[in-house]
């Protein structure tokens, strides 16, 4: 890569600012989201309500100012499992490694810290998405699994792909640390 390239995407990096989302986001969120296929558009409502009821388990990332990425999730209720929704990075933030950042921003809040393990559904034929849950499983030293949960004929009348669960181990909070050290 070109030095004066890297020294842009660098910079940028540099404005990148990683935080909770509030209400006042809904409308952005919903934009980005749009622009993101193959997401499936919620409306913007819902947008509204994640930012505000589930700010402490999503992730809005900016730079310069601009939102460029967003993670909608929840901790799953009477389960020690944090379920990631969305996943959604602007254009004009890919290949900056957005994705992964703001899973590993995500499971080391508090709110996350009982989460062992990480829950997401994908598509077979969701690439991206295979490859930014591969890679976090990579960096946070997880397993991987998967299998059909959500399926195109039982649960979706034949009108959406069979959707299937991902199941990415956490390491525990001390053993993270013990990593870091060594």
């Amino acid at each position: 890569m070109p030095k004066d390239v890297n020294e842009i995407e660098k910079q940028r990096m540099r404005t990148l600012v990683l935080r909770k989302p509030r209400s006042t986001d809904g409308s952005a969120i919903w934009e980005l989201v749009r622009e993101c296929t193959p997401l499936d558009e919620n409306s913007m409502y819902c947008n509204l309500v994640q930012a505000e009821h589930f700010s402490d388990t999503c992730v809005l990332a900016e730079m310069g100012g601009d939102i460029v990425g967003w993670i909608s999730g929840h901790m799953i209720p009477n389960e020690d499992a944090l379920f990631v929704w969305q996943v959604a990075v602007s254009p004009r933030a890919r290949g900056l490694g957005l994705g992964r950042r703001m899973l590993e921003h995500l499971i080391g809040r508090d709110a996350c810290a009982e989460a062992d393990r990480l829950n997401t559904t994908i598509t077979k034929d969701n690439e991206a998405s295979w490859a930014l849950f591969r890679s976090f499983a990579r960096e946070v030293g997880g397993e991987i699994s998967d299998k059909a949960h959500y399926k195109r004929d039982t649960h979706f009348d034949g009108q959406h792909a069979t959707e299937h669960m991902v199941t990415i181990t956490l390491p525990a909070a001390d053993e993270a640390e013990t990593s870091d050290a060594a």
